[in-house]
């Protein structure tokens, strides 16, 4: 497994197993299948509402906590800064662990500016390896840098062939924060992995075109954490690291026209605002 290097230091697997729209009972069913693959990284969220299963899972996994990089998100509704402390703690009773890698602040919607300064205490007291945020335009993020002591050291979008994020990055060069890439594959889209600028390479390379694009991610520097219930595609998206796409090739899946399958709304959704009740997990 290929790392990245955080701007506070520390390494991030390039490529994990997200758990977003699973239930309790599929990640109790397919997350050990995901580990026994040889996946360390994993991607969940306290909106997933299923933190409850994927602590299970990792506390009986043969393999050891500190050989996983867990990720976990707050919603809006944890952002007000004496909110924020508390809901970390109840983040981490939920998962039975004592700290997560990586916290991150999931919508770009109410007071995280405020909140920030929580989430920089968890760092210090040891609860959290490292914070980020979701979703945050380059003027929001600029928000959180003007107040930060410990910067974000993840910046979690939309990012695919079809929404490379070269133009956030340009806004955000400098800053060292890693980027991570939901909808990796493009939500799935027919089109885009029928495109020849990913099925000519996969034909060289023995490849599929799914596998192309996520070595495309892994040259573009980004994390990825493709969802998946079907354990081939599991082997199947971990097997991306004995191959390499040339300059010519990367050049011509970054020519591809762009539009994000996804905007994210300016003004906060009605599901971001609203009180949420994460006790109930099974």
């Amino acid at each position: 497994m290929r790392s990245f290097t955080m701007n506070n230091g520390l390494a991030i697997p390039a490529l994990g197993y997200g758990v977003f729209q699973m239930s309790s009972a599929e990640v109790a069913e397919h997350l050990p299948e995901a580990i026994d693959a040889g996946y360390r990284h994993i991607d969940t969220a306290n909106a997933y509402f299923n933190e409850v299963a994927v602590g299970r899972v990792v506390a009986g996994s043969p393999v050891a906590r500190e050989d996983f990089f867990v990720t976990t998100k707050l919603f809006p509704q944890s952002y007000p800064y004496a909110q924020c402390g508390p809901d970390i703690d109840a983040t981490l009773e939920r998962l039975g662990m004592d700290y997560v890698d990586l916290l991150l602040f999931h919508q770009p919607y109410g007071e995280y500016v405020a909140g920030w300064r929580a989430m920089e205490e968890a760092v210090e007291a040891g609860r959290v390896r490292s914070i980020g945020l979701s979703n945050f335009s380059a003027a929001k993020v600029r928000e959180i840098l003007d107040v930060a002591r410990i910067a974000p050291a993840v910046l979690q979008v939309e990012a695919h062939p079809y929404w490379n994020q070269h133009a956030l990055k340009a806004e955000l060069d400098g800053t060292g924060i890693v980027f991570e890439a939901w909808y990796p594959l493009g939500h799935g889209d027919r089109a885009l992995l029928a495109e020849p600028a990913l099925t000519e390479p996969a034909a060289r390379y023995g490849k599929t075109a799914a596998q192309v694009v996520l070595r495309w991610h892994l040259q573009e520097g980004n994390v990825t954490f493709p969802k998946t219930l079907n354990a081939q595609h599991m082997a199947d998206n971990i097997d991306v690291f004995d191959f390499a796409l040339t300059e010519a090739e990367m050049a011509r899946i970054n020519a591809l026209p762009q539009k994000p399958y996804y905007a994210v709304p300016d003004e906060p959704p009605a599901f971001t605002t609203r009180r949420m009740d994460y006790s109930q997990q099974a």
